[in-house]
């Protein structure tokens, strides 16, 4: 009984078990084949293909001189990516790979014949690919009804993962044969060839005893550090590492005697020309003897020092570019402040003129805060833009945007309201207060970029807990972090704007109004302070970036005093002291001689470097150098300081500078002796300055 297309829908006897094959064969269309409809299957047929479908063996049929494929799921597994496309296929269309193989098979197993084979290499494409296998195939002749063969029954059992496992024993047992037969040999040439290594190696090979003393040196040394290895046996590493790393040295060398192997310890060797070499060492001890090679990776060590200058310089350009965008602001609110002074004094010298002294302090009063206020902004711009090391440090980011927030209001100009909403109880967080600073101004300007017709600007901060959940839709690990979040009313960005509003030198400004590194910068020192900056915009709505901080358990930092400003401080009896003022501004010698005047010293005064070097190499008696940075003549106020030190050593000396106070810095410090105030500053406090440089 048959459906249409032959199909064995009313005799389920010969698919009896159910399987994924036997499926097959209840599905497949047979009368479009040499085998004709299911229902005309003679019983040999029908009895060998129950049985192959009931074997857990893989076994395949082929049938008739074309070889039709009938098989069982076992077989399925062994045939790969052509299953079932094999399924009542010729067997030569179906493997074209193994076609003559295949096509022998078939000669012999109808003509009553059997084959054997055993670990049959072959190359099958079962998945598309050429694939090196090996088979244990054995085929046998199924004889039909007439006692003539109609068909060769296979069984086919893949055999790679054992031939491959047999050859690698193999290959493992001869190379160990191999070995052997070496050791004698090597045992032999051990001597010369740890020679050959010891001259020939690039690195240093050196032997230590545990108290640091080499008393082997390859002639790497030569080449690296400069020394002959002869100059280099007998002596203690001390006399080659750099002061500055040698406690650290004898730490590590401490405990590779005490068998912990050191990996990728680095430190810095003397070179015989004086220069330093970084070495980078792994150690290996025996008993009471260090072996150790190191290499020399002093130039990866520069390429790594130039390539944190050039992001130190990018990081300044970024913040020069965010300087460039105050200057109109801070030019408006100075020429407020200089019409405010200048009146202030203009009325003054009307009021003396008149007679009318009793309003001398109102005046006087308004000149002094307009200036303080000028000193104020100007002290906060070049703190902003000075370059400085990166430095992490506990900060309270609620001071930080009160600090900034005048700053911020004068940029963003009239047309943009500016609110801060301040969390109470913001936990402190440990970042680079500097980048802070500057990342909080960059997100202003951009705001205030996206407001073209002005609007508002929020800056807020906040507390935050993230669970699991919500860490992981930020990108942070659960938590307690601040957010500083700063908001705009203004055109909002797209989402595909917002998705790549992160990425280097992306940018929707017009060229040239635009680096498009502010955002990736800024997203970059979220990440490096362990936390993530996110973008929340909508079109048309306006947009809020949100840095997330990790909230540092301690005690946040107390706000600086300011500085106090107020009378001079009570003169001394006379000193007898002599002060050489060197200032290019005649206002400034005036005020600083009248305070020293008032404190009972000498003053002496230079207009240049030149002239103050003059003085000093008089011999009138200078008890204290007050000097300028910046100072015309050729000489500017650091070089004219380190000049009278050799004239006179343990000059007292103050620098008073209209530049930010590392301006001054000589790498990185001051000498004793050497102090600094930054213009504007109150009478009151020079005069407390003067008094306690003298006293010390």
């Amino acid at each position: 009984m048959a459906d249409d297309g032959g199909r064995v829908a009313a005799d389920p006897a010969v698919l009896s078990g159910g399987s994924a094959t036997a499926r097959l064969v209840a599905d497949f269309d047979w009368a479009a084949t040499s085998l004709g409809p299911i229902v005309g299957w003679p019983p040999g047929r029908r009895a060998t293909v129950q049985l192959i479908l009931h074997s857990p063996v893989p076994i395949v049929t082929l049938w008739g001189e074309e070889g039709i494929m009938i098989y069982n799921d076992a077989y399925s597994g062994f045939a790969g990516g052509r299953h079932p496309r094999l399924f009542g296929s010729r067997v030569r269309e179906g493997w074209p790979e193994v076609a003559e193989f295949n096509d022998h098979v078939m000669r012999i197993g109808l003509a009553g014949g059997t084959l054997a084979y055993r670990d049959q290499e072959l190359v099958l494409h079962r998945s598309g690919q050429p694939e090196q296998v090996w088979m244990n195939l054995d085929y046998s002749p199924i004889i039909g009804e007439a006692g003539e063969p109609v068909g060769v029954i296979a069984v086919v059992v893949e055999t790679t993962q054992k031939v491959l496992a047999e050859r690698r024993q193999r290959d493992t047992a001869a190379a160990l044969a191999s070995l052997n037969r070496e050791l004698e040999q090597r045992v032999a040439e051990r001597t010369a060839e740890r020679d050959r290594v010891w001259r020939n190696s690039r690195d240093l090979i050196v032997v230590l005893r545990a108290d640091g003393t080499f008393t082997a040196v390859s002639p790497a040394w030569t080449e690296i550090l400069g020394h002959d290895p002869e100059e280099v046996v007998g002596r203690h590493f001390l006399d080659f590492v750099l002061p500055e790393d040698a406690a650290r040295t004898q730490a590590g060398l401490e405990s590779a005697a005490a068998q912990q192997d050191l990996t990728r310890f680095e430190n810095r060797y003397r070179h015989r020309d004086g220069s330093a070499r970084w070495i980078s060492w792994n150690t290996a001890a025996e008993g009471a003897v260090i072996y150790a090679y190191g290499r020399d990776i002093t130039a990866e060590k520069q390429r790594a020092e130039a390539l944190e200058r050039a992001e130190d310089q990018l990081r300044q350009a970024q913040k020069m570019e965010a300087v460039g965008q105050l200057t109109g602001g801070i030019a408006h609110d100075f020429n407020n402040l200089l019409t405010g002074i200048i009146g202030s004094l203009e009325m003054i010298g009307t009021r003396i003129a008149q007679g009318r002294i009793g309003d001398l302090p109102r005046y006087t009063l308004a000149a002094r805060g307009a200036a303080n206020r000028a000193a104020a902004l100007t002290h906060r711009l070049l703190a902003f833009s000075r370059r400085q090391t990166l430095e992490p440090k506990l900060t309270d980011a609620n001071q930080l945007v009160a600090g900034m927030a005048d700053l911020i209001r004068r940029t963003m100009g009239p047309a943009v309201v500016v609110e801060v909403v301040a969390a109470a109880g913001l936990w402190p967080s440990m970042v680079d207060r500097n980048q802070l600073e500057n990342a909080l101004l960059n997100l202003s300007i951009n705001a205030r970029d996206a407001m073209p017709d002005g609007g508002r600007l929020t800056i807020e901060t906040a507390n935050r807990w993230l669970d699991t959940r919500t860490a992981v839709t930020h990108g942070l690990a659960p938590g307690q972090y601040i957010s500083l979040c700063v908001s705009d009313t203004g055109v909002g960005m797209t989402p595909e704007v917002a998705a790549r509003a992160f990425d280097p030198f992306f940018t929707t400004k017009p060229t040239g109004l635009g680096t498009g590194l502010g955002l990736s910068m800024i997203h970059g020192f979220a990440r490096q302070s362990g936390g993530q900056a996110r973008i929340y915009s909508e079109p048309g709505r306006g947009t809020m970036i949100c840095l997330y901080l990790p909230r540092h358990l301690g005690e946040a930092p107390a706000e600086e005093p300011a500085e106090a400003a107020g009378r001079l401080p009570p003169a001394p009896a006379a000193t007898g002291g002599t002060v050489l003022v060197v200032d290019d501004e005649p206002t400034v010698r005036m005020l600083v001689t009248e305070v020293l005047g008032e404190l009972g010293f000498a003053t002496i005064e230079a207009a240049d470097g030149p002239a103050g070097l003059a003085i000093l190499q008089s011999p009138v008696r200078i008890d204290l150098l007050i000097s300028d940075v910046g100072l015309p003549g050729g000489m500017n106020g650091r070089q004219v300081a380190d000049a009278a030190r050799e004239l006179r050593p343990g000059l007292k000396v103050l620098f008073i500078t209209g530049y930010a106070e590392n301006a001054v810095l000589s790498h990185g410090h001051l000498d004793p002796g050497m102090h600094v105030m930054t213009k504007p500053f109150p009478t009151a406090a020079l005069a407390e300055r003067v008094q306690a440089i003298l006293a010390g």
